[in-house]
C-alpha cells in the first residue's frame, strides 16, 4: 500500500522544521569537516566511524521527511463504516464527520486523524496512525546523531591526537573552536528535548495510549484489553519483524486485528 503524501499549510511549522533542517545542515557539513575527515586523514579514526556518521545523518533526515509530507491517517468526507464495526465509530462535533474512536480532530490542520498522538510543528504535520512509526524513528536517530555529535566534539579535544593543521581551510582553522561550540551547544538541546520526548512516546507505546488521551484522562478504558508491548509496538510499525521498526525507507502495511485491538479503521 502506497503511502499517501501529505503536505500541511502551515508557516510557523515551517519556520519550526526549517530549524530543524539547518541544524541537521550545520552539523552534517562542519563535523566531518572539521572532525571526521582530518582525523581520518592522519589515522586517528577509522573509515567506518565516517561511514557510521552520514548513515546516521541520512536516517534521521529521510524519518524527518517522510514523517512530514506522509498522511498521518487523515479521514475522508464519506468514510465507509463496516457494518460490524459501526459502534465503535461516533460523530465529530467539528467537522461533522464520522470517525473511529480514538481519533481526534487537529484544529490547525482542520480535519479528524485516526488515532492522533498530537500536532507536531517540528515536523509540521500531525502524528497519527500512519505516520507515528516515522515520527519514533526520528526521535530515535536524532538521539543518536546527537549523541555522536557530542562524543566527537569531546574527543576531538580531549582525546585524539593533535592535527596537523597546515592543510586545514582558512575558515575552519580560524573559527574551529566556534563551530565546535555552536554545534555542541545545538546538540545539547536538541538531545535533552528529544530524549524527554522519545521517552514519553515509548510509555504511550507500552501503555496504548496517545497523548491526547492522556491530556484528557480518558485512557482509562476498562474495555480495552491490555497487549504485550510487542503487540502495540508491532502495530504502531506495521510490522512484526523488529529490525524493519529500524528502517524508514518502506511502506507500512496496517496488521489485520480486531477493530478493539487496531491502530487501522
Amino acid at each position: 500500500m502506497g503511502q499517501r503524501i501529505h503536505f500541511v499549510v502551515d508557516p510557523q511549522g515551517w519556520c519550526c522544521m526549517g530549524l530543524i533542517i539547518f541544524v541537521w545542515l550545520y552539523n552534517t557539513i562542519f563535523i566531518p569537516k572539521v572532525i571526521l575527515f582530518p582525523h581520518y586523514e592522519e589515522g586517528n579514526i577509522s573509515v567506518v566511524a565516517v561511514l557510521c556518521y552520514y548513515f546516521c545523518s541520512l536516517f534521521c533526515i529521510a524519518s524527518l521527511f517522510r514523517a512530514s509530507v506522509a498522511d498521518p491517517g487523515k479521514l475522508p468526507e464519506n468514510p465507509e463504516i463496516p457494518i460490524t464495526e459501526r459502534e465503535h465509530w461516533e460523530l465529530c462535533n467539528k467537522c461533522n464527520v464520522m470517525r473511529p474512536k480514538r481519533s481526534h480532530h487537529c484544529s490547525r490542520c482542520g480535519h479528524c486523524v485516526r488515532r492522533m498522538d498530537h500536532h507536531c510543528p517540528w515536523i509540521n504535520n500531525c502524528v497519527g496512525e500512519d505516520n507515528h512509526w516515522l515520527f519514533l524513528q526520528l526521535c530515535f536517530y536524532t538521539q543518536i546523531l546527537s549523541s555522536y555529535t557530542l562524543i566527537l566534539d569531546f574527543c576531538h579535544y580531549y582525546y585524539f591526537l593533535p592535527l596537523k593543521k597546515e592543510n586545514w581551510d582558512v575558515f575552519v582553522f580560524r573559527h574551529e573552536l566556534a563551530l565546535l561550540r555552536i554545534s555542541a551547544f545545538m546538540g545539547l538541546i536538541i538531545l535533552g528535548g528529544i530524549s524527554r520526548l522519545f521517552y514519553t512516546q515509548l510509555m504511550g507505546i507500552f501503555t496504548d495510549t496517545t497523548s491526547i488521551e492522556k491530556m484528557s484522562n480518558c485512557c482509562e478504558d476498562i474495555s480495552r484489553p491490555q497487549k504485550p508491548w510487542q503487540q502495540t509496538f508491532s502495530e504502531v510499525f506495521g510490522t512484526h519483524w523488529k529490525i524493519l521498526w529500524f528502517i524508514p525507507f518502506r511502506q507500512r502495511q496496517p496488521l489485520r486485528v480486531p477493530y478493539h485491538f487496531a491502530n487501522h479503521d
